[in-house]
């Protein structure tokens, strides 16, 4: 008798233990997170970078880039809640990630055209398609896993390997190009590999047999075998059913919610404010966003109170995780928003000589071995199943052929780069004042101090003006002579720091200023010497840090939680605050009495980060694993929403805070802001660490 399963016969075209479609999946995923990531890492960037520059951007103000990408950031948790029911009742899985990823391809190709309309459709495509992509991948591989539970935690572990090289390689490469290139070639490549995914995804159905089908399908199969197997098919009792004012509340709430996010850069981008009204002092805005705050809160505990007590206790220490998860994302996402900034306009990125060599060496580790890692993983899965699926298989050769060709590119560049002093012409401008005491600024001799404006194309140079003649470093891939005449522009609002402009960049620069109405403040310069090897580390490269410090430090923290030393729910919760904190306290601390102009050492952020990864380590476990152990199973959908709830306010408020950088910089300091940061997480850590003993109580020995 043939006693072979379904299950064993689908673990028999295995790779490193597991059936080839996780690693299809594995893939897909990491393509997706490749494009979100390159995208994401690129939008605050790209907003508020000057409109006259060497890679000119929009120029909006941070508190209006902030509003944008922290509503674009909290739809992307809320969106799910609404694709997840579209797929499991309508559509199924794979077709719900394969629309997903046709609206996002969409959504990265609007972007890259660089217009005010294609911004704000291509967010939206984006937005979308994540509702529908994020809530299916893992519930195809619980599906998958659902006769060898035993192996679905390695299987997990191996996909969230995919979501962290996504996201290394794409704020690398499409961060690289958007900065070095321009910021067309960044949100492009992400759509480029985001359609290529969904392509290799679509080609390996066969892999896959019934496993995220539509719904009716898998109903019907289970029915059937339900009934060869004499199973009881009838629905199982709810004992706390939605009622009417259950379903109106949530309804309004989450209309209130939309609203909001919608209504906040509408207002301060567009001018048109759907709660222009006040009460009590408060901006009708905050009015409304209270009030819907109340009706929650109320929708919530009036559900959570129907059940007996043991359930009702463990309800309510789960909506205190919930509550005190806001405290961390509010800090944590300052790594897509304030943090981007920081790096940009306040790290001293720049690196030469032995420095520069050093960090191209280390770069160029970091990107190659984790690449030849994957691409063996590719090269197995091609081996296995090539036979099977060898349409899906070619895609993601060419996409990992694409994948070499650029880190290739990108580590020639940087190896190749020099550094070149050059000379330009200025004459003396205002006196410099002082902000604080509003006097003038004197140097050590007693004399004043006068800013110095560079002599650009159609100046007009005053009479009587002293004309000086400036130094500047320039670093570019190209062999220069002494003596050459070379066209140079500003970066951004560095007034200091310049970019070399090719024909190419020249004629845009021109272009880009006569569409504006505005001198192109292109510079002629002459070079003096060549400084050797230089590099400028993009600002993206430091967002990468999170996955990598991710892969470094996972298995370390799996050890840990595994072993006798594990700590609690609360004390994970605890540390990541804590932990946390310290991230933004080491910054606080590295900024604190800087002067403008002056720049921070890079050492600072990578300590930042490191601690901010080593926090996300300790909560992260923490969240959704314990809905399914506080949560009864008829109210496991409503707190999955309202989890991602929490998070999506988490990221709204991070964006809300981070977009007053420059405000709080301006009247305070830099380290002022960070500290902020510094308070607020370790407050929530200690405050959650003393209420320990009553979570205790609550969980009623939940572990």
């Amino acid at each position: 008798m043939n006693t072979t399963t379904k299950a064993d016969n689908f673990f028999d075209s295995n790779v490193l233990g597991h059936p080839a479609g996780l690693f299809v999946l594995f893939f897909t995923e990491m393509w997706e997170r490749f494009s979100f990531y390159g995208m994401r890492v690129l939008l605050v960037n790209f907003l508020t970078m000057a409109v006259i520059g060497s890679n000119p951007g929009w120029e909006w103000s941070t508190e209006n880039a902030m509003a944008l990408f922290g509503t674009y950031a909290g739809l992307l948790y809320l969106t799910p809640i609404v694709g997840g029911i579209i797929a499991d009742k309508f559509i199924g899985y794979r077709w719900a990630v394969v629309v997903g990823a046709l609206l996002m391809t969409a959504g990265h190709a609007s972007m890259a055209i660089d217009t005010e309309f294609s911004l704000y459709f291509g967010l939206a495509l984006l937005v979308i398609g994540t509702g529908f992509f994020k809530p299916t991948m893992t519930s195809i591989i619980s599906e998958m896993y659902k006769d060898t539970p035993e192996k679905k935690d390695g299987a997990y572990t191996i996909f969230y390997m995919g979501v962290n090289a996504g996201a290394f390689f794409g704020m690398m490469l499409c961060g690289y190009l958007a900065e070095k290139i321009g910021w067309s070639w960044g949100f492009g490549l992400a759509g480029v590999f985001m359609l290529l995914g969904t392509l290799q995804f679509w080609l390996s159905k066969p892999l896959f047999g019934m496993i995220g089908e539509l719904p009716s399908k898998i109903k019907a199969a289970k029915v059937l075998e339900d009934k060869k197997n004499n199973k009881d098919v009838k629905e199982e009792m709810n004992p706390n059913p939605f009622t009417k004012i259950d379903i109106i509340l949530t309804v309004i709430t989450s209309i209130i919610g939309l609203s909001y996010l919608l209504n906040d850069p509408i207002s301060k981008i567009g001018g048109f404010n759907m709660f222009n009204f006040e009460m009590g002092g408060l901006s009708g805005q905050n009015v409304v966003v209270l009030v819907g705050l109340a009706l929650f809160i109320f929708l919530v505990f009036s559900r959570i109170f129907r059940y007996e007590k043991i359930v009702r206790d463990r309800m309510i220490a789960f909506v205190i995780f919930a509550f005190f998860t806001v405290f961390f994302w509010l800090s944590f996402e300052q790594g897509a928003s304030s943090l981007v900034l920081f790096a940009r306009d306040s790290v001293d990125r720049v690196m030469t000589g032995s420095s520069a060599t050093a960090y191209n060496i280390i770069n160029a580790l970091l990107t190659v071995i984790p690449l030849a890692i994957i691409t063996y993983v590719l090269f197995l899965l091609w081996r296995k199943t090539f036979k099977k699926i060898a349409g899906s298989n070619i895609v993601l050769v060419i996409c990992f052929a694409g994948l070499w060709v650029i880190v290739g590119w990108m580590l020639n560049r940087d190896f190749n780069t020099k550094s070149y002093e050059v000379t330009y012409s200025s004459y003396q401008g205002d006196s410099i004042m002082d902000e604080e005491t509003n006097k003038q600024q004197v140097n050590d001799k007693g004399d004043l101090l006068f800013t110095h404006i560079p002599i650009v194309e159609n100046t007009i140079v005053p009479q009587g003006k002293e004309i000086y003649t400036e130094t500047a470093t320039i670093g570019e891939q190209l062999e220069l002579l002494v003596g050459d005449e070379i066209n140079i522009l500003h970066k951004n609002n560095e007034k200091t720091e310049f970019s070399y402009l090719d024909e190419v960049a020249l004629e845009k620069a021109i272009k880009n200023a006569e569409a504006r109405g505005v001198n192109s403040a292109v510079i002629r310069a002459e070079v003096i010497r060549l400084k050797g090897n230089e590099v400028e580390i993009t600002v993206s490269w430091f967002s990468v840090l999170n996955s990598f410090f991710i892969i470094a430090f996972a298995s370390m923290f799996s050890k840990w939680w595994e072993s006798k030393y594990n700590p609690s729910a609360v004390g994970k919760y605890a540390l990541g605050l804590i932990i946390m904190a310290v991230g933004f306290g080491l910054l606080a601390y590295g900024a604190y009495g800087i002067q403008e102009g002056v720049k921070v050492s890079m050492l600072w952020l990578i300590l930042a980060y490191l601690f901010h990864t080593l926090g996300e380590l300790c909560l992260s476990p923490v969240g959704l694993s314990y809905v399914s152990k506080l949560v009864p199973a008829r109210m496991i959908a409503f707190m999955f929403g309202m989890w991602y709830l929490a998070i999506a306010i988490g990221n709204k408020l991070a964006a809300v805070l981070g977009g007053q950088i420059e405000n709080i910089t301006e009247q305070y300091s830099l380290s002022t802001f960070f500290l902020i940061f510094t308070v607020v997480p370790l407050v929530a850590g200690l405050l959650i660490l003393a209420l320990n003993p009553i979570l205790k109580k609550l969980m009623h020995g939940v572990k």
